[in-house]
């Protein structure tokens, strides 16, 4: 699955969402799952410095932590995760919906 159809996936899941553009634009959770498809490819390239950077960053602009060695899967929609934490060896299967101050 893409950003796209993720954006769309939030917006049919979220009641507060309008359309897929405004979560597109707007969702810090969606961000953070952008910048972790970069921070992983980078992760998976061993590039680990520009990797924990990249994720840094992500954490800084969105308060959501994602390892880049976390394996995460289409469709997961993280809905007000101020606080959250991923780890590297976490798995987050498809379709998975987590908030915020989760660990």
């Amino acid at each position: 699955m893409g950003i796209i159809k993720d954006a769309k996936s939030i917006a049919k899941r979220d009641p507060a969402a309008r359309n897929a553009v405004e979560v597109f634009l707007l969702y810090p959770g969606l961000h953070a799952l952008i910048y972790h498809k970069i921070s992983s490819f980078f992760y998976r390239h061993k590039l680990f410095f520009l990797a924990r950077w990249v994720s840094q960053i992500a954490n800084r602009r969105t308060g959501i932590e994602i390892h880049p060695g976390a394996q995460i899967d289409s469709g997961v929609f993280i809905d007000h995760g101020s606080g959250l934490v991923i780890g590297e060896t976490a798995i987050v299967e498809k379709g998975v919906l987590l908030y915020h101050g989760v660990t």
